[in-house]
């Protein structure tokens, strides 16, 4: 699983005009599954179903 930063950095992801993520394959905006026992944040695309970690 690929970070953010990463993934925006190799245009895996976009952002919108709303600075919301978005990838780049499916063009839809990413969920975000978050577990409160972990650091990170998951953010998944609902088309594809890839996932990207993000650091909070």
């Amino acid at each position: 699983m690929k970070s953010v930063r990463k993934a925006l950095r190799e245009g895996d992801l976009d952002k919108d005009t709303y600075d919301r993520l978005v990838c780049s394959e499916c063009e839809k905006p990413l969920k975000t599954e978050n577990d409160p026992n972990e650091i990170k944040t998951v953010r998944i695309c609902p088309e594809c179903d890839a996932e990207w970690k993000e650091i909070r």
